[in-house]
């Protein structure tokens, strides 16, 4: 079976595609993929040894009408484009993972009458996963109430929204090795995604002394790129205290990273919670109040209501409930086996095999 994956704008596009990528090309398949030729996933799909192909995509700026029909020439030109592609390759099944450049790779194989899967990995739908689920033959969510926007509901399949085979392996020996925590030390992981998240860093930042008075706490702090300088010089760490409070301003082994934790606080994006649901990690979860129909504080609201994590809002993370939940979380162990607990009914592990599933049950014959 040959297999064409499609996704853009976000490693949380891509991450998922590679999952089932590799569930793929384990049981024979040919997985080929198609991106935009400078988005992040040209980057991560080379590095996965996978054959990708580039077309050009835009989305339009609400606040610039006319953008809508540069985009929509755009996207007009590379459907075409995929057209004459996919004549030459056949493929059995295309599957989209969001990201503008889903829609011409999307509506070249539905005019080719070759099967379109969506993933959804939030609990609120994209424009270009919610465009194609119209013509799709099957669309996998993570979440249930993603689907509401799907006017046929026999297409629906609750999947979970998979994770690499290097989520699930990374031991906590590894991570903690690599990282130079003692075992019996506890480890607090602190991130806000691949750009890191300001405010995260100033609230944690402002907690310094209280974290370093807990004994044997480790912080490994992961700023983000452009935040890293204003971290290092807020917390000003002297040689003894930065033997516990480890800051990165990007970590490439995150898998490890995320092993080796005790608990963590982290924003509340698709593929995130993901990693996290999978390794059963106990997190206080503070969503990004500026995505798109605050779907990280949906997407946060299923762990929260399962016991696998605290939530707490970002204007909310100056106030004293914000320390009284990390410090729950730090200091409680049997707060955090009971969300350790509760994270395993996830079956995130599963997700790429469920998804699999899907896309060989669509695929044309």
């Amino acid at each position: 079976m040959k297999v064409v994956l499609s996704g853009g704008g976000t490693a949380g596009h891509i991450n998922p595609a590679l999952a089932l990528a590799d569930i793929l090309r384990d049981r024979g398949h040919e997985v080929l993929f198609a991106g935009t030729p400078t988005g992040v996933e040209a980057r991560l799909v080379a590095q996965a040894g996978i054959e990708f192909v580039p077309f050009e995509a835009a989305g339009f700026d609400r606040q610039a009408p006319w953008t809508l029909a540069t985009s929509t020439l755009k996207i007009l030109g590379s459907a075409r484009k995929a057209k004459r592609w996919m004549r030459e390759i056949s493929p059995d099944v295309v599957v989209g993972f969001g990201g503008y450049v889903c829609i011409p790779v999307g509506l070249a194989a539905e005019s080719l009458g070759v099967p379109v899967v969506v993933h959804e990995q939030n609990s609120v739908m994209g424009m270009a996963n919610k465009f194609l689920a119209k013509r799709a033959a099957s669309v996998a969510l993570t979440y249930e109430v993603a689907g509401k926007d799907v006017a046929d509901a026999s297409k629906l399949v609750v999947t979970g929204n998979p994770v690499r085979a290097s989520i699930a392996s990374a031991t906590r020996a590894e991570g903690r090795l690599m990282l130079g925590v003692p075992e019996d030390a506890t480890m607090l992981v602190v991130f806000g995604g691949s750009l890191g998240a300001r405010h995260i860093n100033q609230a944690v930042c402002a907690l310094k002394s209280r974290l370093l008075a807990v004994d044997d706490l480790y912080v490994v702090h992961i700023t983000g790129p452009k935040e890293y300088d204003s971290v290092v010089e807020c917390l000003a760490l002297s040689k003894e205290e930065s033997r516990r409070w480890t800051v990165m301003a990007y970590q490439d082994r995150m898998p490890e990273t995320l092993a080796a934790a005790d608990c963590a606080i982290s924003r509340a994006g698709a593929t995130s919670l993901a990693e996290i649901s999978a390794l059963g990690l106990p997190a206080l979860l503070v969503p990004f109040p500026y995505a798109t129909e605050d779907h990280q504080t949906t997407n946060a609201k299923a762990y929260v209501a399962s016991g696998a994590a605290f939530m707490l809002p970002d204007d909310a993370l100056d106030s004293e409930e914000f320390s009284e939940k990390l410090f729950a979380l730090i200091e409680d162990e049997s707060v955090r086996g009971a969300m350790r607990k509760a994270a395993s009914g996830f079956e995130t592990q599963d997700a790429a095999a469920k998804l699999a599933e899907v896309v060989c049950r669509c695929a044309r014959a």
